[in-house]
């Protein structure tokens, strides 16, 4: 009569330790074929490829390749600078490149290729701005036939001031440096750094912000390390070309305006 129970609870300790033996089995086969998976299938982080590093040669190569190609930076400067991001992001615009400011092997590539760009316009000192491409264009000016600044004109987007709710929009035509201000100059639109003004109160500026689109509310936003001497450059007088390169024929010369 005694056995029977024994018996019972012998089978149900037998049955219970084979089960545990099988769960602990399963999860070690889960475990090893979920290692295997990973083995198999790289994450996302690892299927990214970081592009390597470029040396100092290659830089300073990049550095006398722009300034080769009349784009404007500090000559007198080394490493990527503030000068060297804006010079790339001129080339990346006249190029039709992405326009991220970042030098790569790619970027390096594309710039031993590169060839000069052209303004509409030579035979004469002047300033020509490309709104479609965002590039400003100082030709024949000082002791450079040409340099080549990225800008941020009219974002065409409406805005109220005094008032007065108008779109941001940059001129477009034939104009004149009329009158120009040093250093700072505190309007009711924000703050700006050496303007040259060649249409009512729109102007060429410095500033700290130069987006690589328009962004403007009409005034030319150029790079605060060439504002300055780029009003050297400019005296009042000097012709200021604006337009859209959608519209007009590559290769022209014509003469100096008399506007």
């Amino acid at each position: 009569m005694n056995r029977r129970p024994q018996n019972r609870i012998a089978l149900f300790t037998r049955l219970f330790s084979l089960a545990c033996l099988g769960f602990v089995f399963a999860l070690f086969a889960t475990e090893s074929l979920h290692a295997q998976t990973k083995a198999v299938k790289p994450t996302a982080k690892q299927t990214r490829k970081t592009p390597p590093a470029l040396s100092a040669e290659e830089i300073a190569e990049a550095r006398k390749r722009l300034a080769e190609l009349e784009y404007w930076l500090k000559e007198e400067e080394s490493g990527e600078d503030a000068s060297l991001r804006h010079a790339l992001i001129a080339f990346q615009k006249v190029d039709g490149r992405p326009r991220t400011g970042k030098l790569t092997q790619e970027e390096l590539e594309a710039l031993r290729a590169a060839k000069p760009p052209k303004p509409r316009e030579t035979g004469y000192a002047h300033v020509e701005v490309d709104l479609c491409r965002q590039v400003l264009f100082l030709v024949e000016v000082g002791d450079k036939p040409l340099r080549v600044l990225p800008v941020s004109t009219g974002s065409g987007k409406c805005f109220t001031e005094g008032g007065r709710t108008r779109l941001a929009n940059t001129p477009t035509g034939r104009f004149k440096v009329q009158w120009k201000l040093k250093g700072w100059r505190k309007s009711p639109l924000g703050l700006l750094y050496y303007p040259n003004y060649f249409h009512n109160g729109v102007a060429i500026h410095g500033n700290p912000s130069v987006p690589t689109e328009p962004a403007s509310h009409g005034c030319v936003r150029i790079p605060m390390f060439a504002a300055e001497k780029f009003s050297e450059l400019t005296p009042v007088g000097m012709v200021v070309i604006v337009y859209n390169s959608d519209d007009l024929q590559p290769g022209v010369t014509r003469a100096p305006s008399t506007i």
